[in-house]
């Protein structure tokens, strides 16, 4: 049997949550599938994880979990791993379910295999397909021994299921014997804004190029070199937006326009900032390097649009565009909106 762990924010929960509850139905092969929702106040998640093609549901509501204290959830669904007697558990690819599932591999001894986007059933054991070495490789595993097998699935990767209001199921309430948390969570702080880098389904990323644009004349005040090249990136980094704006999609980043102070690191793709795989990727003024391209190379379509004909991207865009990324965007956008009557 197969467990999938419902990662929620509030009483939200992202579609990578739903992803990886349809990968789960897949492994499960017509067999019960099983799907654990763990907070305070989310008894409308577990109704929601049964439309979505859960036949039971455990559900730990207790106001001890109203926080995420890995600690403390990593007791609860032990427990619960255990009464429910499952081979197998599924988490998305979040920060948050990575981390538990890490927690979950050494409770039980067991392995881990994270951010896998195929798998496929033989012998009673799962095989994930995985990316390795920045993306360039695809690798096969499979844990043969011990059990539960843990297993994280890559954002994107998988179709979420139709929801389906009307379908029956069943939820197991449960009471948790927890743990002294040891640590405490004092607040949050909201970052960012707009679509979310992983759920997207286009990106339109910037990188040092969106500073390059001599025609720009600073403010009078900014003297220095550093502040007015600031300056600059953000104008360019406004063209990306717009470009995002029109197209519902996310504003990402490299790390060097991150590094250079541009942009917030939330808006981070590579592989020191976030990994994903929407269906369109727009690449203004990146040149590709090795970490940038391990975040996104998964694209399904990738975009550039670099001054550099030789620049590192072009060898894994699907289309390029050698030209000034702030000629060309406001030429696109322009189209884009007539077309989409924006």
């Amino acid at each position: 049997m197969v467990l999938v762990y419902i990662e929620h924010v509030g009483d939200k929960a992202p579609a990578a949550a739903w992803e990886a509850l349809g990968a789960g139905i897949r492994m499960a092969e017509g067999s019960e599938i099983q799907a654990v929702v763990m907070g305070r106040g989310v008894e409308g998640l577990a109704t929601e994880a049964i439309a979505y093609g859960a036949d039971t549901v455990w559900l730990a509501d207790d106001d001890r979990l109203q926080e995420f204290r890995p600690e403390v959830f990593a007791d609860g669904l032990g427990e619960i791993i255990r009464q429910s007697g499952v081979e197998t558990v599924l988490f998305p690819t979040t920060s948050r379910a990575r981390e538990l599932a890490a927690l979950v591999a050494v409770d039980f001894d067991t392995g881990i295999t994270p951010d896998a986007i195929q798998l496929d059933r033989q012998n009673g054991a799962i095989t994930a397909t995985r990316p390795i070495y920045a993306g360039k490789l695809l690798t096969k595993e499979v844990n043969l021994g011990r059990r539960p097998q843990v297993l994280t699935v890559r954002s994107r990767s998988f179709p979420a299921p139709e929801p389906d209001p009307g379908r029956a199921g069943e939820i197991t309430r449960v009471k948790l014997n927890l743990g002294q948390p040891r640590t405490e969570v004092l607040g949050y702080k909201q970052s960012g804004g707009g679509v979310s880098l992983a759920d997207a389904a286009i990106i339109v990323s910037g990188g040092r190029g969106v500073a390059n644009n001599p025609a720009l004349q600073p403010p009078p005040e900014l003297t220095g070199e550093k502040d007015q090249e600031i300056w600059r990136a953000q104008q360019g980094f406004k063209l990306v937006g717009e470009l995002a704006g029109v197209l519902g999609a996310a504003v990402g980043a490299s790390r060097a326009a991150v590094d250079a102070g541009y942009i917030p690191y939330a808006h981070q793709v590579g592989q020191t900032g976030k990994v994903v795989s929407p269906d369109l990727y727009i690449a203004c003024g990146i040149s590709g390097a090795i970490q940038h391209l391990a975040g996104m190379r998964t694209a399904k379509t990738i975009v550039a649009i670099n001054k550099d004909a030789d620049a590192p991207i072009f060898k894994l865009a699907r289309f390029g565009v050698v030209g000034d990324l702030h000629q060309i965007l406001p030429a696109l956008i322009s189209e884009l909106r007539q077309r989409l009557g924006k």
